[in-house]
């Protein structure tokens, strides 16, 4: 049966995008090579899709009967830290051999300025033998999805689109009007890429600052989380930013200094954004400081600690783990031979280098009988007074505890 909307990649972006369709009564088909995963939606709210007409399409043939198709594979850094568009390339070959004349072609996931126009468009012309811009239209649209967020959804979040031609942009407008309240049009592919870019590597810079600031605070003796607390009462100029002990989630922060090579300037990078990698990549490693150096003040050596991490997750009261600090920090206590166990009410296992890690039952008792207890996410769940009172040691790293009753990062 023909469907309005095909959403190519059932994962953190396009299970929410299927979700909002369907409750905008769009006829929308899932297609993903594999399974449908998404930490943020319930079973309940998959059934509810499923019986509002939403279907999870095995057939690629199914490509080639909606009117609108959106792109929203997996991005993630290889090991040279370059964007790896290869999911994106996959979809967009299953979509090509398919596509149809005036069929609306959009790209969500995250890519580089340049990627929908040079690496995208090359793939669905020759699968196609149609031409983008004349043949079936073409945009690129940054995805403003955030996981857990219960105020800003899809309808109430302005949505960004940028065409490989005027047409192209009014094209996909018309399709994301029937799901937001406000549509913004980009220039072209490019200034719309590049509005990701922007949104991405703004936060990333504005999360290190707090980490270093963390970090200097701590040195002089200073609470940074008064300082916090004091300066967002600034009604101007400035936004409160939170350190915690590393930054995760599915957002790609491209360096543009590791961009493909037709894409890199003449001059010098983006140093900021290199700056905030590097900043935020070592806040893993601080937390395991501040963790040896609180053991040894209280007569104890990290060799042998019983160490409990309260929230291995990226986000709290979600269970996405997509590149929690939470993983990196229990490596490296183990490395200093620490005996590590962790807590966390939305992961059933959790495993670290391919070794499962022993997962406390009760909260306060695991917590009472370890040397150090780290608050690594605060979810919800949490009576963190109680929890203070119970931990022999408690290092916080989200500055969640009320004041003075806990070690804070």
């Amino acid at each position: 049966m023909p469907a309005d909307l095909a959403v190519i990649g059932l994962g953190h972006l396009g299970l929410p995008l299927a979700q909002a369709a369907v409750a905008a009564g769009i006829e929308t088909v899932g297609y993903d090579t594999g399974p449908a995963t998404d930490s943020s939606l319930t079973a309940a709210e998959i059934r509810r899709m499923s019986a509002a007409g939403f279907r999870v399409a095995t057939d690629p043939a199914e490509l080639g009967r909606v009117r609108t198709a959106v792109i929203c594979a997996p991005t993630t850094l290889g090991a040279d830290r370059t964007p790896d568009l290869s999911a994106v390339g996959e979809a967009a070959r299953a979509l090509a051999a398919r596509l149809r004349p005036h069929t609306t072609v959009v790209l969500e996931s995250p890519a580089y300025p340049g990627a929908t126009e040079d690496y995208l468009r090359p793939i669905l012309e020759a699968g196609s033998r149609l031409r983008a811009g004349r043949d079936f239209h073409l945009a690129y649209s940054p995805s403003r999805h955030d996981p857990g967020n219960r105020t800003h959804a899809l309808a109430n979040t302005p949505k960004v689109i940028g065409g490989l031609t005027p047409a192209c942009t009014e094209s996909a407008a018309a399709f994301y009007a029937r799901l937001t309240d406000k549509v913004v049009r980009a220039r072209g592919l490019r200034e719309a890429e590049t509005v990701q870019l922007l949104e991405t590597t703004y936060r990333h810079v504005n999360i290190a600052l707090v980490n270093e600031m963390a970090v200097f605070c701590h040195d002089l003796g200073v609470d940074l989380w008064d300082v916090i607390r004091c300066a967002e009462t600034k009604p101007y100029g400035f936004q409160a930013f939170r350190p915690g002990p590393g930054v995760g989630g599915h957002g790609v922060a491209v360096d543009p200094g590791h961009l493909p090579l037709p894409t890199r300037t003449p001059g010098p990078p983006l140093r900021m954004a290199g700056l905030a990698q590097e900043v935020n990549g070592r806040m893993p490693q601080y937390v395991v400081q501040r963790c040896t150096t609180l053991l040894n003040e209280h007569g104890k050596s990290a060799r042998g600690a019983r160490i409990l991490l309260l929230g291995v997750t990226y986000k709290p009261d979600l269970a996405d783990q997509e590149g929690a600090p939470a993983r990196e920090i229990a490596s490296r206590l183990l490395d200093l031979g620490a005996l590590i166990s962790y807590h966390d009410p939305y992961v059933a296992g959790w495993r670290v280098r391919d070794r499962p890690v022993p997962k406390a039952d009760s909260l306060y008792e695991a917590a009472a009988n370890a040397d150090l207890t780290i608050l690594l996410q605060h979810h919800r769940t949490y009576d963190l007074q109680g929890l203070a009172v119970k931990a022999q040691l408690l290092l916080d790293t989200r500055g969640a505890t009320p004041a003075g009753s806990a070690h804070r990062l």
